[in-house]
């Protein structure tokens, strides 16, 4: 519950960061822990088997990390891409926007469908678009899930068909940071690749955390690519964990 009544409490009229419910408030008193303790992993290895539960996944690897959103972004495209690797993302408000520049700064070449702001993912010309891709170069298909600027929602499962009507092994990532644990998620069932979220948003928690999945095809395309990386790296994480 969120108590309205509590003296000095700042409430928020945004989409995110949301009010932190009142139990959420009081842990928050708890004395710090030490998180280089061999005791901390008691605290945070029971946290996985939920996450994926909220992501949707069975297969997939739920990852953690102190960083936002934007760090998930990288996270994705570090961990499967190289540097030259074109991706395919459409934009239609400010966070695919923001997602798309980041890819730029990294290297990628980024095939960008401009989209009417107020509008979402067009499925059909997703399509059209890797039926077009005979040689397969677009490596990964960047879908926003709702976008937070518009309060848009795309559909994704429709995203994945288009996908595969194309039959195209491009790679799915997703921004989930304002839908999951808002929405429903099922990563298995609309086979993405790499989901990214946040702890602000949906899941009502403090700022500070990046919550993400990735499926095996993405843990294994960075096997063999040149991305560089170090913080964000999934099978440090995987071996861990």
């Amino acid at each position: 519950m969120l108590n309205s009544r509590i003296p000095g409490r700042n409430f928020l009229f945004v989409p995110g960061p949301t009010n932190l419910p009142d139990r959420i408030v009081r842990a928050m008193s708890v004395a710090s822990e030490d998180h280089r303790s061999p005791t901390f992993p008691d605290l945070v290895k029971p946290l996985f088997p939920g996450l994926k539960k909220v992501f949707g996944t069975e297969k997939g690897h739920a990852f953690i990390f102190p960083a936002s959103g934007t760090g998930g972004w990288e996270a994705a495209i570090t961990n499967t891409l190289s540097p030259g690797d074109k991706v395919l993302a459409q934009r239609f408000g400010q966070f695919s926007h923001l997602w798309i520049d980041l890819c730029k700064r990294h290297g990628l070449e980024v095939v960008v469908q401009e989209r009417e702001w107020g509008t979402g993912n067009d499925p059909e010309l997703i399509e059209e678009t890797l039926k077009a891709d005979k040689n397969h170069e677009i490596k990964a298909v960047l879908a926003t899930h709702n976008e937070t600027a518009t309060g848009v929602t795309s559909d994704i499962a429709a995203v994945r068909r288009a996908m595969d009507n194309a039959k195209h092994p491009a790679l799915l990532f997703v921004d989930g940071v304002s839908s999951v644990a808002s929405l429903e998620f099922k990563m298995d069932e609309w086979g993405v690749d790499v989901i990214v979220s946040g702890s602000q948003k949906g899941f009502m928690l403090p700022a500070g955390l990046l919550l993400m999945a990735a499926s095996q095809k993405a843990v294994d395309a960075g096997k063999s690519n040149s991305g560089r990386r170090a913080y964000f790296e999934f099978r440090d994480m995987i071996a861990q964990n």
